[in-house]
């Protein structure tokens, strides 16, 4: 009976505002009687569901997505996405699960005449995961006589050949994509829990909801780029962060609070390599808290253990992976545990407090950089030295062919400057409330470091603003927590103040929204795809191709021909052949150049004309950092 009456106050709700949500501030109207009115599991299922069907809607809009042909679906997984999909592929091609992960394992094909382990190199965990799903997917169907896909002929006009499009889980492409949208859409009833229990309100946990669609285009690109490897792994940081905090602000720790962190911590890293980039900022800020004398010791060395764990294990699965042992965040986490060991004899130091945590703050990012320089020495690694060069080249007059390669495309430079003016506003008024009280947990401490963190980031490299702007929705939800603005509520009703900021929110979030729905297209690349049916049917099997990344990653997956370099651009070897590959549009002697290209066993060179000429900036560069 409290459930039927739950959804009879739902749609009373909805009808009664059906006529006049035209308008934004109906809109937050309407949100506000049913937030208040449902339950919190009620609000929760339907976030499950309705995010999900937004950026699949923005997805099918933008790319006619359900009406391309197999081929037109493959090359619409542009550079490092295709490179992705094509082991999805394999997996799901081969003659059984275990022939296809053994054939990813030992791969021909993406560095030849080199055999990877691409499941080592490439975080390739999702699409072993997904490709098994599928393939159990489609045997149960199959056994049970439902049909899992529709086909239909596509007239193309305008001279093209006809093309067969299918629709359903049944086919690969369309499956691949819906798991990635059902985990995003499950990601928004997360951001509602994390809203609601960091302000301790649920109207917390819809102004991080409202926030986070409201800027949408800044909080993620899932809809436009499904496989790229965020995808996986961000809804897992989210988890991640909302535990980190639960550990923070709980009394008594718990085995299973740290167990569920460390599991998450691994979903986290597994599919990402830049995963482990972002958890050094989430060190550094508890590191911090811990310093300034938020956190004890003990919860502060028990979070690193757990980070220690689950790094070990990260380094197991993925086959003993050398960069993990060699990064920045491996290095941190061993500084920090020796300066937790020697607390003792830091207290010692007969100096004032502010000059206490400036040693432990030099003495860790010294200590972090000395040996990050030492483990890459002593193992070899440079992999992710690329990384550091980056960052130079953004302070000083640096240049090298990678870094290049990366800054001439725009989302790999430094932010807007009206959105940094607008993101230090922000920040400068968070910090400004955190000093003003005082509070018997470190959580909201750590959250507003995370937060400068992540705006440096986001200021340096404009892509890595998709961690601030969501981090930003989260700090949101403190507008509604009694503990910074109880003095306020105790003269406003706190439901009035939220919902008149979301409405004045919603003005400019419902033109941000429009502008995504209005995002129509239709996908296609016919010189491609003449390119690639060139390629299938002129070409021999085992003929080696060689040219710009993105294109290289279309051959690999479409065309099934061996390839000398791809967009995943985290092994110094693979960025050494680039180098060698992308001398075809040097001032070098072409014979120079054919020569080098002759010692990487290459047959064939896709020369595209459109880098000859380019003058602009925005070039397709390889979207992984």
């Amino acid at each position: 009976m409290e459930r039927k009456y739950e959804y009879h106050c739902i749609l009373d709700s909805l009808l009664n505002h059906l006529q006049i949500c035209g308008t934004s501030f109906a809109f937050i109207v309407a949100l506000e009687n049913i937030i208040l009115c449902v339950s919190f599991n009620t609000v929760v299922l339907l976030l499950l569901c309705f995010p999900r069907s937004h950026i699949t809607h923005l997805f099918e809009n933008d790319r006619h997505f359900s009406h391309l042909s197999t081929l037109e679906r493959e090359m619409a997984f542009r550079t490092e996405m295709g490179l992705y999909y094509s082991y999805f592929k394999t997996i799901v091609e081969a003659p059984s699960f275990l022939n296809g992960v053994w054939m990813i394992m030992n791969d021909k094909l993406t560095e030849y005449p080199l055999v990877i382990n691409t499941l080592k190199r490439f975080n390739l965990y999702p699409e072993v995961i997904l490709a098994s799903w599928y393939r159990i997917y489609t045997k149960i169907m199959d056994f049970i006589g439902i049909q899992t896909k529709i086909c239909w002929t596509v007239t193309r006009g305008e001279g093209l050949s006809p093309i067969e499009s299918c629709e359903g889980l049944g086919d690969p492409a369309c499956f691949y994509v819906a798991v990635i949208f059902i985990l995003n859409g499950l990601m928004m009833a997360l951001f509602f829990i994390y809203g609601t229990y960091l302000s301790g309100s649920r109207l917390g946990g819809l102004v991080t909801v409202l926030c986070f669609f409201f800027n949408h285009g800044e909080c993620t690109r899932v809809m436009w780029t499904p496989p790229l490897r965020e995808s996986f792994s961000y809804p897992f940081l989210v988890l991640q962060m909302l535990l980190v905090t639960h550990i923070l602000r709980a009394t008594k720790l718990y085995r299973g609070s740290l167990i569920a962190l460390c599991i998450s911590n691994v979903f986290f890293m597994l599919p990402w390599q830049f995963a482990q980039f972002v958890l050094l900022t989430q060190i550094a800020s508890l590191f911090a808290v811990y310093v300034v004398g938020y956190i004890d010791i003990c919860k502060l060395r028990k979070i690193i253990y757990i980070h220690m764990i689950s790094l070990a294990l990260c380094f197991v699965l993925m086959f003993g992976n050398s960069m993990l042992l060699t990064s920045y965040y491996a290095s941190s986490l061993v500084v920090i545990w020796g300066m937790l060991a020697m607390k003792p004899h830091l207290l010692k130091i007969s100096v004032s407090e502010l000059s206490l945590w400036v040693i432990q703050g030099c003495f860790w990012l010294f200590g972090t950089i000395i040996l990050k320089f030492l483990t890459s020495k002593i193992f070899g690694i440079a992999d992710d030295a690329h990384i550091g060069n980056l960052l130079t080249s953004k302070f000083f007059s640096y240049k090298d062919f990678d870094t290049l390669l990366y800054t001439c495309a725009a989302e790999f430079d430094f932010m807007e400057k009206e959105i940094i003016s607008d993101m230090w506003c922000v920040l400068t008024k968070q910090q400004t409330h955190i000093r003003k009280h005082h509070f018997d947990h470190g959580e909201l401490v750590y959250h507003a470091l995370q937060l400068l963190a992540y705006t440096v980031l986001g200021i340096l490299i404009m892509r890595l603003k998709l961690f601030l702007t969501p981090h930003m929705c989260v700090m949101a939800s403190l507008l509604c927590s009694r503990q910074l603005f109880g003095w306020l509520f105790c003269k406003i009703h706190p439901g009035a103040v939220v919902f008149a900021i979301l409405a004045a929110m919603s003005i400019q979030g419902s033109a941000n929204l429009q502008t995504q729905w209005n995002i129509v297209g239709e996908f296609s690349n016919l010189p491609q795809e003449e390119l690639i049916e060139w390629i299938k049917y002129s070409t021999k099997p085992d003929a080696v191709f060689a040219g710009a990344m993105p294109t290289m990653a279309s051959v690999k997956l479409s065309a099934l021909r061996p390839v000398v370099n791809h967009p995943h651009y985290e092994d110094a070897g693979l960025r050494a052949r680039t180098k060698i590959v992308y001398s075809m549009y040097s001032r070098k002697a072409a014979e120079e150049v054919k020569r080098e290209l002759i010692k990487l066993k290459v047959n064939y060179y896709i020369l595209e004309e459109s880098w000859c000429i380019r003058r602009s900036n925005a070039t397709s560069m390889p979207a992984s950092l």
